[in-house]
């Protein structure tokens, strides 16, 4: 009887062991079994809309109960919250949605939609977490996932206008340039600067926050302006002064980078030439095909007098159109480019008393074609001192301003001849040729009249374009240009509608340009310019000039 019991017990015991172990293996869960992704962009443009879709799946035999789904967008979104509905910046960048129950193989999907707002490169990662209980169990359980979009392409320009080198102590006044081509409206913008030491800002319009911060109104596309700024610098000769700017968007009171710029500015150091002047300046950079006046001037800083001196000036002969040489009372010999005074022409040279001072002067032309890199070396001898000083050329730019109807890479439209309330479009045309020496930073600029707008449409796009809507200045940041280069054509396009009182005439469409540059060799700044022109385009080939009066 005791053995029927005791092999009793241990059968209840082992099917109570089966009967658990059969429990266990109905109701064990792996929350690997709830497939998460999320599937999106892998790049997208500054504020482009971008679409997330999440999608989830219920891969086991078990319903999923109680589920919530938790997206957060990436930082610095604008968030959209339904089709052409967008939210305001200071909605919840996580967003949550109740989905109940998934049962065993369901699938689904949710959508998510966005701007992005960040810097060129920036990885932008997107969140979402399912939380969920399986069914029959108390355990709950999450699943998570990202998923990374990359910020590609922002049209802004931001662009610092800003001399290379500048003499010490000397007030600067630059300007920060900003142009947007973005097919979005931005606003809460601030342009903020990191001012290097020796900075003493003084002043800036529009008026700065704090001396270094400026708000900017509302940005649509082809919009744009400026920060004008004035201070004093001061440093080290030869130092170089690091400026650094940045532009972004405050949004929940994060500021959000979206252009990063430097600009570094050289202390200079100050050129005195003390014997002699060209037009006037003892550090004169000249001109290629350019009249100059030469001064030179001796001064005795002996104790003795000296006397019945010679002068002998030798210039470049190879530099100067020798036929236009004038010394008054030197004598020019073309053939060695020497000029030679005596004692007899000049009575100082006979006889000059310790600190007293004599001066000579002549006039020559520079050629118009001259080589790379060109210097004029001018040696001086008087007595047994000599001297020789040298002055850099600058290079040539000219400057072509075009406009047409019928010729360049967009297509016009709108009466011809212009109508009084209509709209009708033209193309205008830049480019520069450089003649001798390397030049960089280019700019060109020009003003459009208050009857005048900017279209967009630009070639090549890719162009650093900007535009001041206050000032109507349109600047084009062309950057460098090799010695015997010519730049790329720029193209644009711009609308004119006609005003009552512009009936029987021509009105302008664009003011003469101005192309500045620095000069790489000589340091100095060029400009040229380039006339504007009216609605009767003189420069379309096809186009008839009577087609452009107003009517």
């Amino acid at each position: 009887m005791g053995k029927k019991l005791v092999r009793l017990f241990i059968i209840l015991i082992a099917l109570f062991f089966l009967l658990g172990f059969w429990y266990y293996r109905t109701n064990i869960y792996s929350k690997e079994v709830l497939k998460l992704e999320i599937l999106g962009p892998a790049e997208a443009g500054l504020a482009d809309q971008v679409e997330y879709i999440v999608k989830y799946k219920n891969n086991g035999r078990i319903a999923l109960e109680d589920s919530k789904l938790i997206f957060e967008y990436p930082s610095s979104s604008l968030i959209i919250k339904e089709e052409n509905q967008e939210a305001s910046q200071d909605d919840y960048l996580r967003q949550e949605v109740a989905i109940e129950n998934i049962y065993p193989g369901e699938e689904k999907t949710i959508s998510f939609k966005g701007r992005l707002l960040g810097k060129e490169g920036e990885a932008k990662v997107a969140k979402a977490w399912l939380d969920y209980r399986p069914k029959n169990l108390r355990a709950r359980y999450e699943s998570d996932t990202t998923f990374t979009t990359l910020v590609k392409g922002v049209p802004l320009t931001f662009e610092f206008d800003l001399p290379s080198k500048i003499d010490p102590g000397k007030e600067i006044s630059f300007r920060l340039n900003y142009f947007s081509n973005l097919n979005y409206p931005l606003s809460n913008l601030r342009v903020k600067i990191e001012y290097p030491s020796g900075f003493e800002f003084r002043e800036s319009q529009p008026t700065a926050l704090a001396k270094d911060e400026w708000d900017i109104p509302l940005l649509n596309k082809a919009d744009g302006g400026r920060v004008n700024i004035t201070g004093l610098l001061i440093g080290e000769v030869g130092e170089t002064k690091i400026f650094r700017a940045t532009l972004g968007v405050w949004q929940e009171e994060e500021f959000i980078l979206l252009k990063e710029i430097t600009r570094g500015v050289e202390i200079a150091q100050p050129l005195i030439f003390v014997s002699q002047k060209i037009n006037d300046s003892p550090q004169y950079v000249a001109n290629p095909g350019e009249y100059l006046h030469y001064e030179i001037s001796f001064k005795n800083t002996g104790e003795g007098v000296l006397e019945n001196l010679f002068l002998v000036v030798q210039l470049e002969k190879d530099l100067f159109d020798l036929d236009t040489l004038r010394a008054d009372s030197g004598q020019i010999q073309k053939e060695s480019g020497f000029i030679i005074w005596d004692q007899n022409a000049l009575p100082f040279l006979k006889f000059l008393p310790s600190l007293e001072e004599g001066k000579i002067d002549f006039w020559g032309k520079l050629k118009t074609d001259l080589p790379k890199n060109t210097s004029l070396r001018t040696k001086i001898s008087i007595g047994l001192a000599k001297q020789e000083f040298v002055n850099k050329i600058n290079t040539k730019l000219i400057l072509s301003q075009k406009g047409y109807f019928n010729q360049g890479p967009f297509r016009n439209s709108g009466p011809l001849p212009p109508k009084i309330g209509q709209i009708t479009t033209y193309t205008v045309s830049w480019l520069v040729q450089n003649f001798s020496n390397d030049a960089r930073n280019l700019k060109i600029k020009a003003i459009l009249p208050s009857y005048v707008n900017l279209i967009g449409n630009f070639s090549p796009s890719e162009a650093r374009f900007t535009f001041d809507s206050s000032s109507r200045e349109i600047v084009w940041e062309l950057g460098d240009l090799p010695s015997g280069a010519l730049s790329p054509e720029l193209f644009f396009q711009v609308s004119f509608v006609p005003l009552a009182s512009q009936i029987g005439q021509a009105p302008d469409l664009i003011s003469q340009a101005r192309v500045l540059a620095e000069d790489v060799w000589t340091g100095q700044t060029l400009q040229s310019i380039a006339p504007g022109f009216d609605t009767t385009l003189p420069d379309d080939q096809t186009f008839s000039s009577g087609r452009g009066i107003v009517q």
